[in-house]
């Protein structure tokens, strides 16, 4: 669907109260237009909608109104340096920015994250800016508690299996 139209589809969701939709849409016209930096204004208004701060900062990060409660609310749900880089979802260079301040904050976040990791990173390659800084796994990210779960189960049917095991062969030996 062509961008106009994908843009009057996204007025008719938000009149009919599709606003998850009209999200979905803006998304959508975000990560295939990212230097279109409308769209991201355009998205932080339904974010603001739903009265979330930090997802409204992060589409307005690049604009030089940003608010700057929903600036720190972003910046704060998405630490460290690289988690911001991804959720920027920035591709190309800084220089394909429309703005000036966009070149900068970009410049800026990419700069700070290199810096968090010791080696140049790059927008266009997400593995030179994910990982943490400090070479420690963020525990909350690794274990979750559906996660011991299915680990504890596989181990419940492994122990079940091995009982199962030597009782068969304690039977055919005797």
């Amino acid at each position: 669907m062509p961008l106009q139209e994908t843009l009057a589809q996204v007025d008719a969701d938000l009149t009919a109260g599709r606003t998850p939709l009209a999200r979905q849409r803006l998304r959508g016209l975000v990560s295939s237009f990212p230097h279109d930096l409308s769209l991201r204004r355009r998205l932080a208004e339904v974010y603001r909608l739903y009265g979330d701060a930090a997802e409204a900062g992060r589409w307005m990060y690049l604009e030089e109104d940003r608010a700057a409660d929903e600036t720190a609310a972003f910046e704060a749900r998405y630490r460290p340096s690289g988690r911001r880089m991804t959720a920027l979802a920035w591709r190309g260079r800084e220089a394909d920015a429309a703005t000036f301040f966009a070149r900068e904050q970009l410049a800026a976040v990419r700069d700070a994250c290199a810096e968090e990791l010791g080696r140049p990173v790059d927008w266009d390659d997400p593995a030179s800016y994910q990982g943490n800084p400090a070479g420690q796994d963020d525990v909350s990210e690794r274990w979750t508690v559906g996660g011991v779960l299915a680990g504890v189960g596989c181990l419940v049917l492994v122990v079940l299996f091995l009982v199962v095991w030597v009782i068969g062969l304690v039977s055919l030996f005797d």
